[in-house]
């Protein structure tokens, strides 16, 4: 576990975004029932660890992909952040919607993608990895290429790394649910029957209270 995640870590349970309800489960758009969920929307309301997102974003981007032409970020939840890494990089911002608008144009890619870019999609969570892969999908479509994606958290689901290894698709994510966990644990925001139950869901979350 490296410094910057175990900071991420600690500033999403701070900020009280991470939610554990082992019998009011929430249910995830693939259908799948977590007694876990990280709100990372919460992080905007806080100006510094906001800065401490798109700053680590940044660097990762000039690390691995200094050849990024284009930023782009999967609606709704990674527009912001998005915005924030492509105006601190000086770099154009598109943004990919999950289904085309019902009005105007009908686009699912919002903004000016020149055809034959580099890519870099800016994601909030990473579960499935279902509708990150399409947006990745999608800017493949209109004829550009996806260096990578990168992700504030991802749970570490099986699911998710069969997905984009199927979408050959490169996943980097600033924390995770292992350095979560452990965060959690250490602080005292999980107690003992907390820790059993997610235990047992991140051994079968596509069954979990099915």
């Amino acid at each position: 576990m490296n410094k910057i995640s175990k900071q991420i870590a600690n500033s999403l349970l701070q900020i009280k975004a991470v939610k554990i309800n082992v019998q009011k489960h929430f249910v995830w758009a693939s259908g799948w029932n977590s007694p876990i969920y990280c709100d990372n929307r919460k992080i905007l309301s806080y100006p510094a660890i906001r800065k401490l997102i798109y700053t680590a974003f940044v660097e990762k981007i000039n690390e691995k992909y200094g050849d990024c032409e284009f930023i782009a970020g999967v609606a709704t939840g990674a527009i912001a952040h998005g915005v924030l890494a492509a105006e601190a990089l000086n770099k154009p911002f598109i943004y990919v919607r999950s289904s085309p608008k019902s009005h105007g144009m009908e686009n699912l890619i919002e903004g000016e993608l020149t055809e034959n870019s580099k890519v870099v999609v800016i994601e909030d969570l990473v579960s499935t990895g279902g509708s990150s892969i399409a947006a990745v999908e999608e800017i493949k479509k209109a004829g550009s290429q996806v260096l990578g994606m990168l992700a504030i958290f991802s749970y570490e689901l099986d699911a998710a790394a069969k997905n984009f290894a199927a979408a050959n698709c490169d996943l980097t994510t600033l924390c995770d649910y292992t350095t979560l966990l452990d965060e959690a644990t250490k602080c005292g925001y999980i107690n003992a029957d907390d820790i059993k139950a997610v235990g047992e869901w991140r051994q079968s979350p596509e069954t979990w209270k099915k």
